[in-house]
């Protein structure tokens, strides 16, 4: 089992759960919190983060883009103690656990069939499709510069949006700004990661957004996207998230000092960060705010 959870990228996981806490907290403000639909919500999209991940880890392999790439940490396929074939194996595992957990999700928060349900399968079926084929496949769309879309839009978007409406069937388009706000935390993960690849990726014809800019563009996103979440925070009154400024700007003063593999321990920092203000954030609107 130990040989899996390295592939799962425990580190990464703390970005997946948290657009479902903060949209749940804030549902749970005005309307009380549903426990099953809330612990359904974070099982769906860890399912799917750690799906997102396999799939990642063997889309790279079986291209080859990270057999000479000393810059990242080696998983299962590159340490040579998963198979190809148990690594499919554990994909498909993760797809039938997503759409379990998901569709009973569903079910338990809309009880019939409305369109609202129809419109919700559709999405997390795209949900299970995107996360497989980000490097999976001939067409894969995170070879292309199309990563962060993705990522913006699923782990931040439909993660917070989603996870208010299936509370209550209720949608307030104000959360339009701290789910565009967690979308952008969640970017700035997935460009650190590709900042730190650059060569490797460049090398391999991998075109991440960070090599379609280059580099020192990519740095300068970075601290447009970082801007960008902090300001979307506070313009929604979630000025708690003030509280984490020194660690953001420590980060960016790491970023533009070094390149490459010092820039791993950056990953984890803003992930835990990332979850750290929405909980935060959370807790506070749905106690003392």
């Amino acid at each position: 089992m130990n040989k899996y959870l390295r592939s799962f990228r425990l580190r990464t996981l703390p970005l997946s759960v948290s657009g479902v806490i903060l949209g749940s907290c804030l549902a749970a403000k005005g309307f009380g919190m549903n426990l099953p639909i809330f612990m359904l919500a974070i099982l769906t999209t860890l399912s799917l983060q750690i799906l997102a991940n396999l799939a990642n880890e063997l889309g790279d392999a079986l291209k080859g883009t990270d057999l000479n790439n000393d810059t990242r940490p080696q998983y299962g396929l590159q340490q040579g103690t998963i198979s190809v074939r148990e690594m499919k194996g554990c994909i498909w595992l993760f797809v039938i656990l997503s759409a379990i957990f998901g569709g009973t999700l569903l079910w338990i928060s809309f009880k019939t069939m409305s369109e609202a349900l129809i419109l919700f399968f559709l999405v997390g079926g795209l949900s299970i499709i995107a996360a497989v084929t980000y490097t999976l496949g001939k067409r894969a769309y995170g070879y292309h510069g199309f990563g962060d879309i993705f990522v913006f839009v699923f782990f931040g978007l439909v993660s917070v949006l989603g996870s208010y409406y299936l509370q209550h069937q209720y949608i307030d388009w104000t959360l339009l700004m701290p789910a565009s706000a967690v979308g952008l935390l969640v970017v700035s993960v997935l460009n650190i990661n590709n900042i730190r690849d650059f060569k490797n990726d460049l090398a391999c014809r991998k075109r991440t957004f960070a090599v379609l800019i280059g580099e020192k563009n990519a740095k300068i996103y970075q601290c447009l996207l970082i801007c960008a979440a902090e300001g979307l925070f506070c313009l929604y009154g979630l000025y708690e998230v003030l509280i984490f400024m020194p660690i953001f700007i420590a980060h960016i003063y790491w970023l533009f000092k070094y390149s490459g593999k010092k820039l791993d321990a950056q990953l984890p920092l803003i992930s835990l960060t990332t979850l750290l203000l929405a909980v935060t954030s959370g807790v506070l609107q749905l106690f003392f705010l």
